[in-house]
């Protein structure tokens, strides 16, 4: 709430700042839960993948026809 002056604000003025701030309210949390979401699925995607062995990437060669 600003005041200026040693006056009140207005209505108008107060209902902007409550809809402001509950809606960054929101915001963070969304934001939170999608960073909290994102950290745990890398966590089991490192573990997976330290669990497997190490397979190459190699792409077995196709054995080619010469034309005539």
């Amino acid at each position: 709430m600003i005041i200026m002056n040693g006056e009140k604000p207005h209505r108008q003025q107060d209902k902007g700042e409550t809809t402001t701030r509950i809606a960054r309210e929101i915001v963070d949390a969304e934001i939170a839960k999608r960073e909290a979401k994102t950290q745990r699925l890398k966590s089991a995607r490192l573990a997976s993948e330290a669990a497997e062995p190490a397979q190459s990437n190699k792409v077995a060669s196709k054995k080619r026809h010469k034309s005539i």
